[in-house]
């Protein structure tokens, strides 16, 4: 079997170990082999077991967002990479951020850094969407909603113990687009915090069903 044949044997650019040794059962040492695919840069290791194709080997770009989940899990996409995404922040979100019912861990990969922090098991079952990409992969990815509350959640020292200081903390530390918070699903919200028992999201939650019935400026 010569390399250039490995992508057409692999239904994705990206696999485990154990495919990749499924393609190279035909080798008397397929683990040399597999040394040598990563010398040739036909394989990238992406961290221990898992991998994509070389960049001249590829059929399409590489997501970091397909790689979030696989890289660890269970997990999904949230907090401020989750934000970027939705467009609730303006600022480029480069660590891809998940969170996790396991261990916080965090991956430095050839394609960035990737970070999961652990939240309750009953915050982690609910607020997540899978998005499907033109070419049939797909990820999992928090609604917008469940992102900016695992944000809210996971931040220590903030005590936000009205509407003012959280609305300050939004737009001033955050930088949160104001329009965003007015376009958030508050029936989401308001079960994500009902279901998290945390009183900041019920805060959160009474502050943007406020902001939807008013015309009031938020910055």
């Amino acid at each position: 079997m010569q390399a250039p044949l490995l992508p057409s044997q692999i239904g994705h650019d990206e696999f485990d170990y154990q495919v990749l040794l499924d393609c190279l059962h035909g080798y008397e040492r397929p683990r040399d082999k597999i040394t040598n695919l990563l010398n040739k840069g036909v394989i990238v290791r992406v961290k221990k077991g898992l991998y994509v194709f070389g960049e001249a080997y590829r059929r399409r770009p590489v997501s970091r967002e397909v790689l979030a989940n696989l890289i660890y899990g269970p997990s999904y996409i949230s907090l401020e990479y989750a934000l970027q995404y939705h467009g609730l922040i303006p600022e480029a979100v480069e660590t891809v951020t998940s969170v996790t019912s396991g261990r916080s861990r965090s991956f430095a990969t050839p394609f960035g850094v990737f970070t999961y922090r652990r939240i309750p098991i009953r915050m982690f079952e609910t607020g997540m969407d899978r998005m499907t990409l033109d070419d049939g992969r797909s990820f999992l990815i928090a609604t917008p909603e469940k992102a900016l509350a695992d944000k809210i959640a996971a931040e220590r020292g903030t005590g936000m113990l009205s509407q003012a200081e959280l609305r300050e903390h939004l737009i001033e530390n955050l930088r949160m687009d104001p329009n965003g918070l007015r376009r958030l699903d508050l029936n989401r919200l308001s079960q994500i915090a009902e279901h998290s028992r945390s009183r900041k999201l019920r805060l959160l939650s009474r502050l943007v069903a406020r902001l939807q019935n008013t015309t009031e400026r938020l910055a």
